[in-house]
């Protein structure tokens, strides 16, 4: 079976404080793989680095995109400080950025919302679409219509077309995420649950492999939470992802995730199925506590 992301020997410091240390594990196509832990285990640390807004202390980080190409898309910095160490990181090896990270096939969504707020919901997700837009910076000024008509100029047809697929795009995504009667309602007048459907499908229009969820659930209520967790094993079927999701809503990931890793204090704590998880008594302590003599 493919290895979809291997994490190997990773490590993030902060100045004296270890955040994540010498964490290791690898995502099969078409799992979804549940990450857990404690408030404060390293977690979200973890989604930084995959995605590029945090550079490695230790180890890297490999992924395999749809077509089989092997990307290394993070590396602990070897250079340290200095002048020269600055020119080498900058031309001989230099890290990747989160959006060539997404280029590569590896979205995410957020724990905090970061949405378009001024922008439609139509808009919000359109934006993304655009991403994989062919046409270039003076096609996309100039106009493509004859004034006061719907007629294309011969020259335009070709991108007139292409906006056609973009727009279908959206419309199906809103669809599935069931948000199509409030395509036209500005993003940040949405109910909270929404707005975490919304940053879903923005990053389903990027056109990903690997999907990053941080905390999908987290301010839904029950009844939302049940049709969160059949929506993404949903979107795992249609567009044949793998998912890395982050919760602590523990019905979900039980649930949900093919397997677990459970992260405590950055460090490795468990790894298996969730029925090993469920019953794992190091899990049970890091969360509830260790019963006192």
């Amino acid at each position: 079976m493919t290895k979809v992301l291997t994490l190997d020997n990773v490590t993030k410091r902060f100045g004296g404080l270890t955040a994540v240390g010498n964490v290791s594990f690898s995502i099969n196509e078409g799992e979804i793989f549940g990450l857990i832990g404690p408030n404060g285990a390293g977690k979200t640390t973890i989604f930084n680095l995959i995605t590029g807004v945090y550079t490695l202390s230790e180890g890297n980080i490999h992924f395999c995109d749809r077509k089989g190409a092997e990307h290394l898309v993070a590396q602990a910095d070897p250079y340290g400080e200095g002048f020269f160490s600055d020119l080498k990181r900058r031309f001989v090896s230099k890290p990747k950025k989160p959006f060539e990270i997404a280029e590569f096939g590896i979205t995410r969504t957020f724990q905090n919302i970061r949405l378009f707020k001024k922008l439609s919901v139509y808009e919000n997700v359109l934006t993304a679409c655009h991403r994989s837009a062919k046409y270039g910076l003076v096609s996309s000024v100039l106009p493509w219509k004859v004034p006061y008509t719907n007629i294309v100029y011969p020259w335009f047809k070709k991108q007139a077309a292409q906006e056609k697929l973009l727009n279908d795009k959206t419309e199906e995504l809103l669809k599935m995420m069931g948000l199509w009667e409030e395509r036209d309602l500005k993003a940040a007048n949405l109910p909270y649950g929404l707005q975490r459907k919304l940053e879903i499908a923005r990053a389903l229009a990027l056109d990903p492999s690997l999907l990053l969820l941080d905390e999908p659930a987290a301010g839904m209520n029950p009844e939302e939470t049940l049709e969160l967790l059949q929506l993404i094993k949903d979107i795992r079927d249609k567009f044949k992802l793998t998912v890395l999701i982050i919760e602590h809503h523990m019905d979900l990931v039980m649930n949900l995730c093919d397997r677990i890793y459970v992260l405590n204090f950055g460090k490795f704590l468990a790894e298996g199925l969730p029925s090993e998880i469920q019953n794992n008594k190091d899990v049970v302590e890091a969360y509830l506590g260790k019963e006192e003599d």
